[in-house]
């Protein structure tokens, strides 16, 4: 099973097969996004549904995949926003599998501006990453890589849950 680790730092600066881009529907701005060549390759893969996931080459970063998914913006948890975020999880390691990455990396998707409760959010992701590992044994590590202090400590308790 894969290893599950949890660093505070800039994904963009993270050494992974694949990294993921937490994305909104367009692809086309925000996030780790902002050159042109990746924008360009976002254009054509011509959006992404909310819990599903794309990939683009990497070009300058220190992974050779970005995947991107558009999470679920928060509207109170009762419009399933619990399984698309799962959703961009098990999307974004499916497709990682599928072009033979063996390291992810993932930030907090939808914890930010998205305004998903962080506690959740974590737990969430956790999970999930826990139920595809169990299920494929593909994967040698995957990392959240939190950008804040507090958003590290979350995940930090969400992996300590058994």
């Amino acid at each position: 099973m894969a290893q599950i680790e949890c660093v505070l730092g800039d994904i963009t600066r993270i050494e992974a097969d694949a990294i993921v881009n937490a994305a909104n529907r367009t692809l086309l701005a925000g996030g780790i996004m902002n050159t042109h060549s990746r924008c360009a390759d976002c254009r054509t893969l011509h959006g992404c549904e909310t819990g599903q996931a794309k990939i683009t080459k990497g070009y300058k970063l220190p992974a050779k995949y970005v995947i991107h998914t558009p999470g679920p913006i928060w509207k109170g948890g009762g419009r399933g926003e619990a399984e698309l975020l799962a959703s961009c999880y098990r999307s974004s390691l499916a497709l990682a599998v599928e072009h033979g990455c063996r390291t992810v990396a993932f930030p907090a998707i939808s914890a930010g501006v998205y305004g998903y409760p962080l506690a959740e959010a974590a737990a969430i992701a956790v999970n999930t990453v826990r139920d595809f590992a169990a299920q494929d044994n593909t994967l040698e590590t995957v990392t959240f890589v939190c950008f804040l202090p507090e958003v590290k400590a979350a995940f930090d308790q969400a992996l300590r849950e058994p």
